[in-house]
């Protein structure tokens, strides 16, 4: 196993420039684990008082054994997970029995679920609110479906709308909007196992476009609405955030790789170095010189020293189609959630394939919105790379792991089972599938 050398404690704070949002904190230290198409990486964290983030080790490998979001081979993932984990254990000399995991598999769907529940006049407690979760949770679960979410977005308390916490509010009826997000039962028991290969628990799993949100907006687009589209290898997901809370989640199983891939074809080249050609010359924007710059290209099949010349706008011609894609299909994911308003708001891209040249104005102009790129705030100490876009949602699940996104803290959603949350998701799955 690779151990990166140990350094320094490193420091990191999501927004650059802007003061800690004031929230409840949970200390830690906690790991966090982005498990995706392209990169698996771990951090392990805890929380200052002030409410800016501190890491204490951290560490990435190459992903193996990871398509679109789910595994495909278990002993590939194992092997990467574990080094990645190693990694980070060694920097912080420490080790971990649990890890907060992104939820990229299994094919997430998000849903809003309006609730009633009667109160007869008294104040609300936390049973009610406890018994209106547990009710969404229940009208959500399908066949061969597992809850990951159910996040109570706001409260009605008889005819008073937009409460946010109602606890000690009288009242005849509650009710309760709440998002609720699901994802297929056999690939999460698939993870589940990869990570007990691993001798880890699973903490919680967190939607990852809600963790990339977490790490990439600043206070004023979660409160006036903002959509955080995260371009990642295997796939792209997208979260819409309005008052301070998560409206809608959604995944398009395309992304960054699939670009590689038609560079490959279209140009006769190898997967290596149709990456390398996207990285320096990548671009889905034309400009009148692409047609006159040649690119070396080493053609498949062919003698190292034989290298073939192409245009410039050759590469370009490959890439736009993919991306406009990709952006079609958010466009109609967003269109097909019936959000209104609340989806018509500016997006913030990021992810590993947003750091493509032209990646903004193309989205501007297929979204038909105000579109900017967003990268998770400075993490101290630690290589510029690992602030990258395409570590937004490892940043986002440390953000989670201690108390950011989370609505109402001091109540345990999960009281109806007193076990961890491996357990539970084990116990739910023995039942149903």
């Amino acid at each position: 196993m690779t151990r990166r050398p140990s350094g320094p404690e490193m420091a990191l704070k999501l927004v650059p420039d802007e003061p800690p949002r004031p929230r409840p904190i949970r200390s830690g230290p906690f790991g966090v684990l982005d498990i995706g198409s392209t990169k698996i990486a771990c951090l392990i964290g805890r929380a200052e008082a002030d409410g800016r983030l501190r890491a204490m080790g951290f560490g990435w490998q190459k992903s193996r054994g990871i398509r679109s979001g789910g595994i495909v081979d278990l002993e590939e993932a194992e092997k990467a997970i574990r080094a990645a984990v190693g990694q980070a254990e060694d920097m912080a000399d420490m080790r971990l029995k649990s890890v907060y995991v992104n939820l990229s598999c299994g094919q997430p769907e998000s849903r809003l679920f309006n609730v009633q529940w009667p109160v007869d006049g008294r104040a609300v407690t936390s049973e009610d609110v406890k018994r209106v979760v547990r009710e969404a949770r229940h009208r959500a679960n399908a066949e061969g479906r597992a809850t990951i979410h159910a996040l109570p977005l706001s409260f009605s308390t008889d005819e008073t709308q937009g409460v946010t916490d109602p606890r000690g509010l009288f009242c005849d009826t509650l009710t309760a909007q709440l998002h609720v997000v699901d994802a297929g039962s056999t690939a999460l028991r698939t993870l589940s196992h990869c990570l007990s290969r691993c001798e880890l628990d699973i903490a919680a799993l967190i939607s990852a476009p809600l963790a990339s949100g977490l790490a990439t907006l600043v206070g004023d687009e979660r409160e006036l609405g903002a959509t955080v589209i995260d371009m990642g290898g295997g796939t792209t997901t997208l979260a819409v955030f309005g008052e301070n809370q998560v409206l809608h989640t959604g995944l398009v199983p395309v992304g960054g790789q699939h670009v590689t891939t038609d560079i490959a074809k279209g140009l006769s080249t190898s997967i290596a170095h149709a990456e390398r050609l996207k990285a320096l010359y990548g671009n889905c924007l034309a400009s009148p010189d692409d047609s006159r710059e040649l690119l070396p290209v080493p053609l498949v099949g062919e003698a190292e020293h034989q290298i073939a010349q192409v245009p410039r706008s050759h590469l370009i011609s490959c890439i736009k189609p993919r991306l406009e894609e990709i952006f079609e299909l958010t466009k109609d994911r967003l269109e097909r959630a019936g959000l209104g308003r609340a989806g018509n708001v500016r997006v913030i891209l990021t992810g590993g394939a947003s750091q493509l040249g032209g990646v903004r104005e193309l989205a501007s102009q297929i979204l038909d919105r105000q579109v900017r790129l967003g990268r998770p705030g400075t993490v101290i100490s630690l290589p510029d790379s690992a602030a990258a876009p395409n570590f937004a949602t490892l940043i986002g699940l440390l953000a989670f792991a201690t108390g950011d996104g989370q609505t109402m803290q001091d109540i345990d959603f999960e009281f109806e089972r007193g076990q961890g949350w491996f357990a539970r998701l084990v116990d739910f799955l023995k039942n149903r599938v």
